[in-house]
């Protein structure tokens, strides 16, 4: 009894510590706050557990918000490869084109400006918006960092944001039009020059347009062509202007009066000027000559920009035409050394012929481009997928590749050659030794008696021959020799595989060399051309051949060993007879011991040490 009262003062002793900071009587110390804190506590308890559940539901629904936001960032992200960033290039290019064209002669002829005002003031908004738009596409276009596609937005708005094509965009697209309710609509086209400052998205589009498209010379040259026609419009634009400032008419330099009906109108006023710019900058002393000290400088800038820029431009445009025939000089050129080369060693007209009508057809069919020296400027992975989508299918066709290892066609694809045959010419003769398999790309192949005119049969496009022979497989009756006569019938396209470059092949993959002499025999026993004796002569044979091969390994490693031993002690041998003879040249020049004439009290002593040491 006394101990259970004991501890239940303590247990209250406990509790009444614990609620020592409480000064409320229904919730600090005694018996009625402990009668009323249970109650408190049920009342209490389904409000935080409300709320708990509703803060769970919070964090999740934030978490799938985030989630579907970064979603919709990786969307929205483009990359500068992607179709749509180049499609849009062209949109933005347009804008940037129309500004760099429209706005100068707009600012310069006020007839063309004010003739059509309303049309000019929704193309410009359209430009604008354009302009606006650019600029939320360059932050959301991703770029590489370490060969990876940055596509975290806050990376991409702080890289945008810290160039100088960022500052750029932003002043071109300052409402400084707006001013034109001040000064007049007239001014409107001086007053959007800032929009000017977007050129670098007409170069980039011409950039990736080159690199695209499949004519890139001839882009080039219209490139340029561009160029002049803009440098000659500008131009053209500027001496209107500037004869308008010294007043048209004034002298025999500047425009004529547009009081004269023959130059009063709108089009001969733009072509005038367009004329004379085209023969400033392209000539030298054909225009009339300047009256005023303006005048003068003004044509010695012309004459400047016709000469350096000009000169540049046309000498780009002949140096792109020289790359461009650059191909079909080199291949006149090999015609030429060629022609020379039959003359100078009296080769026949008939033989000569054919050389040439060959290298015709090469070139007609646009067969001239050496593959592997295009080829070989990639790496090794580009290199294999461009040859496995030219090449695979055709190797395919082929019985004995087919169901191969995927790793053995991509080796073999690499090694495949291209060959071109005229009319006529023995691809193989019988009896020949096969080095090679053929597959016929394109063209016909006749199998002809030994006359070379009868016929037995025609192999077409997607046949191949010669297979079975470059496998050199044992107990053939055909062995590795050609049983047929194989002629062109015309130009025949083929691919040639070599029995070496497929042995290279073979030896990284044994497992599918087995597997090739065994679909090989197979195919030889279908058509009666094994012999099973022989095959399994041939297997001992192979065997023994490796036995012998192990055998020589072992014994040139032993020769090695015994030729090394060998060396060592000849090496150790020649050092103690070099200290012998250092030892004897020491005690015969020894001083006490050897006299010139006479000898010494130790002579005979010193001769015994010696004879003992020899």
């Amino acid at each position: 009894m006394c101990d259970d009262t004991s501890s239940e003062l303590q247990r209250m002793a406990a509790i009444e510590r614990r609620d020592i900071h409480s000064q409320n009587s229904l919730q600090g110390r005694g018996a009625l706050s402990r009668i009323v804190s249970p109650a408190n506590t049920d009342e209490q308890a389904p409000p935080s557990r409300f709320s708990h559940s509703q803060n769970g539901s919070d964090a999740d629904h934030e978490i799938r918000r985030s989630r579907r936001m970064r979603r919709k960032c990786k969307v929205e992200v483009l990359s500068p490869s992607d179709d749509a960033y180049y499609h849009w290039l062209i949109v933005i290019g347009a804008a940037v084109f129309y500004n760099w064209t429209l706005l100068v002669v707009r600012a310069c002829f006020d007839e063309l400006q004010m003739r059509n005002v309303m049309v000019w003031l929704v193309l410009d908004y359209v430009c604008d918006g354009v302009y606006i738009l650019d600029i939320a596409v360059r932050l959301h276009t991703g770029f590489l960092d370490q060969g990876l596609m940055v596509k975290d937005m806050r990376r991409l708005r702080e890289s945008y944001i810290q160039t100088l094509q960022c500052k750029l965009d932003i002043c071109s697209i300052l409402p400084t039009d707006l001013l034109y309710l001040a000064v007049g609509m007239s001014y409107t086209p001086l007053l959007r020059f800032n929009r000017l400052l977007r050129l670098s998205r007409l170069f980039e589009w011409f950039e990736r347009t080159e690199t695209r498209t499949g004519y890139p010379n001839a882009f080039r040259i219209c490139k340029l062509v561009l160029y002049i026609l803009v440098i000659i419009h500008w131009n053209a634009c500027g001496y209107y202007s500037f004869s308008k400032v010294l007043g048209l008419g004034s002298d025999s330099w500047v425009y004529p009066n547009a009081s004269d009906p023959e130059f009063g109108t709108l089009t001969r006023s733009y072509i005038y000027c367009l004329y004379w710019s085209t023969l400033t900058l392209t000539t030298i002393g054909e225009t009339p000559p300047p009256v005023r000290d303006e005048e003068y400088l003004f044509l010695i800038f012309d004459f400047l920009v016709g000469v350096l820029i000009f000169a540049s431009i046309v000498g780009n445009v002949g140096a792109m035409i020289s790359n461009m025939n650059a191909t079909r000089a080199a291949f006149q050129s090999r015609i030429d050394t060629l022609k020379h080369y039959m003359q100078f060693r009296h080769v026949s007209k008939v033989l000569e012929q054919r050389v040439i009508r060959w290298f015709d057809y090469l070139w007609t069919n646009q067969k001239t481009i050496d593959e592997q020296e295009v080829l070989r400027s990639l790496p090794n992975k580009l290199r294999a997928e461009i040859a496995i989508n030219v090449h695979l299918d055709t190797l395919k066709k082929v019985r004995i590749f087919q169901d191969c290892e995927a790793g053995l066609l991509v080796e073999l694809v690499l090694k495949l050659r291209p060959q071109v045959f005229s009319p006529g010419d023995y691809i193989c003769r019988k009896g020949d030794v096969g080095k090679e398999m053929y597959i016929i790309k394109d063209g016909q192949l006749a199998v002809v008696g030994e006359d070379g005119v009868t016929q037995f049969a025609v192999l077409t496009s997607g046949s191949c021959f010669g297979e079975i022979s470059i496998l050199n497989i044992s107990g053939s009756k055909m062995g590795n020799r050609r049983t047929a006569n194989i002629r062109s019938l015309g130009y025949s396209d083929l691919f040639c595989l070599s029995k070496q470059d497929l042995m290279e092949a073979l030896q990284e993959f044994p497992h599918a060399r087995a597997q090739l002499e065994q679909r090989g025999r197979d195919i030889l026993k279908k058509e009666g051309l094994l012999e099973e004796v022989n095959v399994s002569a041939g297997e001992e044979l192979e065997e023994k051949v490796e036995r012998l091969e192990t055998s020589l390994d072992r014994l040139q490693t032993c020769l090695a060993r015994l030729q090394s031993e060998f060396n060592s002690s000849q090496l150790r041998l020649k050092q103690r007879i070099t200290n012998l003879e250092t030892n004897v040249t020491t005690v015969c020049t020894g001083s006490g011991f050897l006299s010139d004439g006479n000898e010494s009290v130790f002579g005979d002593g010193v001769r015994s040490e010696i004879n003992i040491r020899l």
